[in-house]
């Protein structure tokens, strides 16, 4: 069990974490959460960057620089040489342990809370690294290398599942966009340090190449285990546990103020309104809450968050980044190791892309993100369909291009906006559950789309680019009319969204449209307009009943997780 974080007061009663409080205190907050997500994209990248070279015969031979498909690694693993199948399981199998991590945290993470779940998270990849390298010939290292991929995959999963909710839950509203858009636009920096770190230990000496790459996950998941145990807890989650004392002081601390300073006040005062309204009865969320209507629309926020991440996967990310090389090697007849460095070039456009949605996050919004995002990858893939149809490697180029404009377009949309609209789309009664359900969608289609693409390619050189292209252009519609803009919006705004689109029976995309923004004061009105704070409330009373519900009918919901 993970201590309460610490925090001392100054002179001017305002609470201090780690001698941190107002601005500097967020930073160290992003900074931390953002370490997160790049210790995803390397790890996550470590073993894909190279892996496709083998699925044909005859590349493993020649300079070896991806972990996957190196001789040293070969020598250990020997199962992994010249074995696509086997190649293809090493791969995939740290899906599976992120799936489980998901799963873990759609059950547990609201009882153990977002600040523990994400040291969970840490320490459980610091073991799974160190179960990988300890790996030796002789004491069935396959299998041990196996089990550490699987481990090293649940602390993932349990952090893509919870770091996101937490951000959201410690920022305002001017700038919890940008703040998560730099969390899923740093995995493509993890994923440019590892390709890049990758492909410089190749060149060492045997055991180095790739006993390093892996173990030096281990100095971020150490500084994010460490560096939590002094960061507080998500005010919002100790509210929908009636902690309130400790998340007067949280709300203090990140505001910079005292904890009797008006705002402070009335932001606590907002969030208490918001999760009484949403149900939320003595920290208890029962599983059936996902799948409830009403003015909250649990399920349909759930699904809309779901639906992002299962977008992401299937819109064909993964049959870029891993096949690029491939392609150069086999369509353009490029060496094996030009092709490696043109993907290395890859890497550095994905990861210079993904610094785009930061200036625009909040400016354009994530609805038209999404559209620009989807008509350009869908053109992209047009575009290498089209390239590779002739079969020759002058047109094979133009596909290259494709695969180039493609992850730039991915890398400043797709990227990083399921991570920010799943975390921010849901109320903080079902927060932790339904965003630990879309990042389930999020690994269980990631690795199905990594299994099936080497085979559908195999049978195609360009029908899979033009499956991804209709999938792509098809997401435009379903953004366009069921994808609320929540842009600039206080998580408690993004409520009255809802709230307004059901009570005034009306499509929730024109009710964001319709719903000013607000101030902290606005939205309490606008809550008590809709039914969210009672008049008993107001004047200081405790009613728990919801809004349009009988307080009896509260029992059957009274039991959960605490």
């Amino acid at each position: 069990m993970v201590l309460k974080a610490r925090y001392k007061v100054d002179e001017q009663n305002v609470p201090k974490y780690s001698g941190l409080t107002g601005k500097r205190l967020n930073i160290a907050i992003s900074v931390i959460a953002t370490s997160g997500f790049l210790l995803f994209g390397q790890y996550r990248s470590i073993f894909v960057c190279d892996y496709t070279l083998t699925r044909k015969p005859g590349y493993d031979q020649g300079v070896m620089s991806g972990i996957i498909t190196g001789e040293d690694f070969n020598n250990y693993f020997p199962q992994t040489k010249n074995n696509a199948t086997w190649q293809a399981f090493v791969t995939a199998i740290y899906e599976i342990g992120c799936l489980f991590g998901a799963i873990f945290s759609l059950i547990f993470a609201d009882r153990v809370g977002r600040r523990r779940s994400i040291v969970l998270g840490a320490a459980i990849m610091v073991v799974g690294v160190l179960i990988q390298i300890t790996a030796f010939t002789g004491h069935s290292p396959t299998a041990q290398f196996l089990i550490g991929r699987v481990v090293t995959g649940v602390g993932n999963g349990i952090n893509t599942s919870t770091i996101p909710t937490y951000q959201a839950e410690c920022s305002k509203s001017h700038n919890r966009g940008l703040l998560i858009c730099i969390e899923g636009g740093v995995i493509a920096f993890g994923t440019l340090i590892a390709y890049w770190i990758d492909y410089g230990a190749s060149y060492g000496p045997s055991g180095l190449t790739w006993r390093f790459p892996i173990a030096f996950q281990i100095v971020f998941g150490l500084i994010i285990a460490i560096a939590m145990i002094w960061l507080p807890e998500s005010p919002r989650w100790l509210l929908s546990k009636d902690r309130t004392e400790e998340a007067t002081v949280v709300l203090a601390a990140l505001a910079g103020e005292s904890k009797d300073h008006d705002d402070v006040k009335l932001q606590m005062g907002i969030i208490v309104d918001s999760i009484r309204a949403s149900g939320h009865s003595s920290g208890s969320t029962p599983y059936s809450a996902l799948f409830t209507g009403g003015k909250t629309q649990h399920f349909r926020r759930m699904m809309l968050g779901v639906s992002s991440q299962f977008f992401q996967q299937i819109g064909g990310c993964n049959a870029v980044i891993y096949y690029f090389p491939l392609l150069f090697q086999q369509s353009v007849g490029t060496s094996h190791n030009l092709a490696l460095l043109l993907g290395g070039v890859n890497m550095i456009v994905y990861a210079v892309t993904a610094t785009v949605s930061w200036f625009l996050i909040e400016r354009v919004g994530r609805r038209k993100l999404f559209i620009i995002g989807s008509v350009g990858q869908s053109l992209s893939m047009v575009l290498a369909f089209a390239c590779l149809i002739p079969g020759t490697p002058s047109a094979a180029i133009g596909a290259g291009v494709a695969f180039f404009l493609y992850i730039g377009f991915f890398g400043a949309t797709w990227l990083p906006l399921p991570w920010l609209y799943a975390a921010e789309i849901n109320p903080v009664k079902t927060r932790a559950r339904a965003n630990a359900v879309s990042t389930v969608s999020n690994w269980l289609w990631n690795f199905t789309v990594v299994m099936f693409t080497p085979p559908f390619v195999a049978s195609s050189a360009w029908g899979a680019y033009l499956f991804f292209a209709v999938v792509n252009i098809l997401f435009v519609p379903v953004i366009y009319f069921f994808y609320p803009e929540t842009a600039r919006r206080s998580l408690e705004e993004i409520d009255l969204i809802f709230a307004k689109g059901y009570i005034e029976k009306m499509n929730y995309v024109r009710a964001a449209k319709d719903l000013p923004h607000m101030t902290e004061q606005e939205v309490e009105v606008k809550a008590r307009e809709y039914g969210f704070v009672s008049d008993d409330e107001e004047a200081g009373g405790h009613t728990k009943a919801r809004f349009g519900e009988k307080e009896d009918d509260l029992a059957p919901n009274a039991g959960g997780l605490m």
